[in-house]
């Protein structure tokens, strides 16, 4: 007989535990019913032979995306930079312990669902007052009193509190999961945009130089053809404001490159001081052909922020429960055992000791009106985490779309940009032939110089233009991050 009072406390404990998780199940939101991401489908672009970058490219959708995209540029030079700024940023090393952070905290919630467990023990010296206080079997009034004892407590997880909390930790855990991520892929993009826009500036800078060599030769020879008047002054006052012109653009080239240097120093991880410093040449750089593209379905699964916000979403969700769970009943289940003697080497002897078990119920009768405020809260927060999520996949299709329009215009560009460079040497070559033969007037030798220079840089812009584009189609895609081990861990199981 005294067994069936005990299984009667673990059966009632079971189904305690087995209890309902109040609060609404989280159910991923569907992927957009969409069948492509611009208004027109997507060609091949243009191609401009024989200049870098010029390169025609096709869309293979569908395609799946290398989790090292930058590497499709052949340019060991900046897979060492990219391999640099992953070791040494300091943001991404931020966002690694944030993610170990959120990891503890987890962890320390599981907790919850164990039992806690205290020691204690309690040495004490007393003076009883004999008409008063009772005092110890051998009627002494000032004696010690050793007391070593157990306390056990259990919160059984009824309404789900407990599963509800867990819930919303993991899903805050896979949100700075899917945040550092995607700090990743921004790091690896802004360092090879950064790079190549560094390439741009020093072709520049170095083209820029190259014109001002041109102009400041122009000007000896009709310094020396107007001492000996077969110039006018007014030919060589105008050289001299064209140089003059040309050398104004050439510091603001350098301190814009000086500048470049100093970002893509910091983004890999060292002091502007130690910047890397000109080791990428766009020239060498290979363009990518065949650029995949996610089908539209697949892009809501690969965006880390995407599926940041959907974990945010989750983790609303289950704050519903939490606050929905905080309004019902709770009960903790305790116990404790020890020995109470006079000395030490009395304790835990016979008559000694002494046990207790207990069960509280608390209630929650009247709060004016918080809790219930609290739930409702948590449910406007979810309606609010949902309308972020849409908000976020609507931004990634739109950068994906901005990406590929984009890619094919300036493809286009540069097509144009290059017919206009080649027009405007071949321009400029006439008019200085024809000027030294006397057939064309100074004037027009230095307009075709003018827009000589203008078309030289332009190329240059394109140029950088077209692997600056291909980077960012990568970055809007997602980046390949489900291919790295330690960037998908536990993905699956979320």
């Amino acid at each position: 007989m005294a067994a069936r009072p005990a299984r009667i406390c673990v059966i009632a404990v079971t189904l305690l535990m087995a209890g309902c998780a109040v609060g609404p199940d989280f159910k991923k939101p569907a992927a957009p019913d969409v069948s492509r991401y611009t208004a027109a489908p997507l060609g091949t672009t243009e191609a401009t032979p024989g200049v870098a970058g010029g390169e025609a490219q096709r869309f293979v959708m569908g395609g799946d995306i290398s989790r090292q995209w930058w590497t499709l540029f052949h340019s060991p030079a900046l897979n060492a930079l990219i391999d640099e700024s992953l070791k040494n940023n300091a943001d991404l090393k931020a966002a690694q312990a944030a993610l170990s952070v959120a990891h503890e905290n987890v962890l320390a919630q599981r907790g919850a669902f164990y039992p806690n467990l205290s020691a204690e023990f309690s040495a004490t010296r007393q003076s009883q007052s004999g008409t008063l206080s009772p005092t110890p079997n051998n009627n002494a009034f000032l004696y010690n009193l050793f007391t070593p004892q157990l306390n056990v407590s259990y919160v059984p997880d009824v309404f789900g509190l407990n599963r509800r909390t867990m819930e919303s930790l993991k899903a805050q855990e896979d949100a700075v999961r899917f945040q550092m991520i995607a700090a990743h892929i921004t790091l690896s993009s802004n360092v090879v945009v950064a790079a190549m826009q560094e390439a741009s500036l020093q072709a520049q800078v170095d083209a820029t130089q190259q014109l001002i060599d041109i102009n400041t030769n122009m000007v000896k020879i009709l310094q020396r053809q107007a001492d000996k008047g077969y110039a006018s002054g007014l030919d060589l006052a105008a050289q001299k404001s064209q140089l003059a012109q040309t050398v104004a653009t050439l510091p603001p080239l350098r301190k814009q490159l000086a500048q470049q240097r100093d970002a893509l120093a910091v983004l890999v991880g060292r002091f502007p001081s130690n910047a890397p410093n000109g080791i990428i040449d766009l020239a060498q750089l290979s363009l990518p052909q065949d650029l995949p593209v996610s089908l539209p379905s697949a892009l809501v699964e690969q965006r880390p922020d995407v599926l940041q916000a959907q974990s945010n979403m989750h983790a609303a969700s289950a704050q519903i429960g939490i606050a929905t769970a905080n309004r019902l009943p709770n009960i903790t289940l305790s116990a404790n055992a020890g020995s109470t003697a006079l000395a030490m080497n009395q304790l835990f002897h016979s008559g000694t000791g002494f046990w207790g078990i207990g069960a509280d119920i608390t209630a929650p009768l009247f709060q004016g009106g918080t809790l219930l405020h609290q739930e409702r809260a948590a449910k406007a927060a979810y309606v609010e985490a949902a309308q972020q999520y849409r908000s976020t996949v609507l931004t990634a299709f739109q950068n994906v779309a901005d990406t590929l329009v984009a890619l094919d215009q300036d493809a286009a560009a540069l097509k144009a940009a290059a017919a206009a460079n080649d027009a405007a040497k071949v321009t400029l070559d006439l008019s200085e032939r024809q000027w030294k033969d006397g057939y064309a007037s100074y004037l027009s030798l230095l307009s075709a110089e003018q827009a000589y220079q203008q078309a030289r840089i332009n190329l240059i812009v394109a140029q950088a233009n077209r692997f600056a584009d291909t980077a960012a189609l990568f970055q809007a895609l997602g980046g390949g991050w489900w291919h790295g081990s330690a960037l998908n861990q536990d993905h699956d199981e979320h």
